[in-house]
This record gives C-alpha cells, sequence and structure tokens, in this order.
C-alpha cells in the first residue's frame, strides 16, 4: 500500500508483490511493519523443533527441515522490511526449497533408489533459485508453488490413515486447521483490501497468515517426525508441553544409540 509519509532508510517500493498494510507507518526501517514482526513466532517454533530433534537425536533430515523454515521466516522478514525486488527472493526462493525438502522428507522412506531423489531435488532447486533471480513468474509461482504442496497431500493422507495414535492424528487435524485458516486470512486481505484499508484497524490478514503458517510448518514437522520414529521402531509418543504445546518423545532401542 502508499508509504505513510515516513521518509524510506531502503529506498522507493520496487518489489512485484505488496500487501494490505501501510508502509512505513511506524518505522523508516520496517515498509511492513506487523507482516515483518509476525514471522518472528515462526522462527521460534522451528527453534523449539531444532532442538527437540537435536536433543533427542532424530535423523539430521528433521533439523534440516527446521533449519529451513527458520531460513523462511528470516528471508520473509527481510523482503517485508524491505520491500526490495531484489530480496523478493529471499523469501519466494525458501518457499520452494522448504516444499522440496518436504517431498523428500515425506516420500523418501519409500524410494529405493536413494540418491536419485535428493540428487534431483537439488538440481531442481538451485535451478529454479537462478531462473527466478532473472525472471519475477508472478502467477505462475503461486500455481508451481501450490502443486508442489498438493505433491505432499497423498503421502500425509496416507501417513495420517496408518497412523493408530490418537494424539498423533490430532496433530494432522491442527495442520489442516491452521492452514485452512491461514488461507482464509491470506485470501480476506487479498480480496478485500480497498476496504481494510477503510477500517479503523486492519485486521492484518496476511499477518496472521505468517504466525498460522508458523503453527502449520510445526505440526506437520511433529508429525513427519512420530511418523519417522514408528518406521525406525523408535516407540514414539506426543506429549504436551504445560499441558497443551505438543511434542514427540522416542524410545530408541539400545543398539541404534
Amino acid at each position: 500500500m502508499e508509504d505513510a509519509g515516513i521518509s524510506s532508510f531502503w529506498g522507493p517500493v520496487t518489489s512485484t508483490t505488496e500487501l494490505c498494510e501501510e508502509n512505513y507507518a511506524y518505522s523508516s526501517y520496517i515498509a511492513e511493519f506487523y507482516n515483518t514482526i509476525s514471522n518472528i513466532p515462526c522462527i521460534l517454533l522451528a527453534l523449539i523443533g531444532l532442538i527437540n530433534a537435536l536433543r533427542q537425536r532424530f535423523e539430521k533430515r528433521f533439523s534440516v527441515l527446521h533449519i529451513s523454515n527458520m531460513i523462511l521466516a528470516i528471508g520473509s522478514m527481510i523482503f517485508h522490511a524491505t520491500l526490495q525486488n531484489v530480496l523478493q527472493q529471499s523469501d519466494e526462493t525458501p518457499m520452494v526449497w522448504e516444499m522440496l525438502l518436504y517431498l523428500y522428507v515425506i516420500y523418501s522412506p519409500d524410494w529405493h533408489y536413494r540418491s536419485t531423489m535428493p540428487t534431483f531435488l537439488f538440481i531442481y532447486g538451485a535451478a529454479f533459485a537462478v531462473v527466478h533471480f532473472f525472471v519475477r513468474f508472478g502467477i505462475v509461482f503461486k500455481i508451481h508453488y501450490i502443486v508442489l504442496c498438493l505433491l505432499c497431500v497423498p503421502r500425509m493422507y496416507k501417513y495420517y490413515i496408518q497412523t493408530k495414535d490418537i494424539a498423533a492424528k490430532r496433530l494432522v487435524k491442527l495442520y489442516v486447521m491452521t492452514i485452512f485458516l491461514g488461507t482464509l486470512c491470506w485470501l480476506f486481505d487479498r480480496i478485500f483490501c480497498k476496504k481494510l484499508s477503510r477500517w479503523y484497524i486492519n485486521p492484518q490478514g496476511h499477518a496472521l497468515w505468517h504466525v498460522l503458517m508458523g503453527f502449520n510448518s510445526y505440526f506437520a514437522n511433529t508429525f513427519l517426525m512420530f511418523c519417522r520414529a514408528q518406521q525406525r521402531g523408535w516407540e514414539p509418543q506426543v506429549a504436551h508441553l504445560f499441558g497443551f504445546f505438543p511434542y514427540v518423545t522416542i524410545h530408541k532401542p539400545k543398539k541404534q544409540d
């Protein structure tokens, strides 16, 4: 949206995407204040997941997955704080890399040719980053991202129906609920932006999308950690910090420690 009159430290807005938030309303250093700070919960949730993965010695893929969530959130903060075209890639490219990593984590247990999948996904991710640096895809990028997300659905559903643990199945329900609510917030912010800009208080739909997707990623990661622990025979259980916040505990056989 239009600048609020405060001078911009980063210069004119050059990004191809702007959200429904008044630019530089609170600081000359932060273009979209709420869209920037709303990534902080995403970073904290990914950090909690990373600590749990390291503490219980999960496979490195899960540590990388949590780190990728943090990188995505940091990239999003950089983009929304500056609204510069060159930094837009720091938000969009990690989105694609993260989904490629999810595809690996979800499908690799049943993939018979172990080196082909990570090699292909790495080349695909690197090629996308290079091409996307020079070409701004716009709507094509969004369609491409949605397709990558949809590719994860069949295997997530398979894991869900194979899981008997009620607490673990609840993680999937929370995952679906957060992505549904987050998508509604994103669409509401995009479709009704002109009306929202005239409200006394802007509900900040895109910022809510960030927060909800932070929880969405955490629930997805926790469920996948549970499923992988089951595959490895680690007797996983879903515990709750303060009786509310879910995380996975495991009991590895001594020979696997």
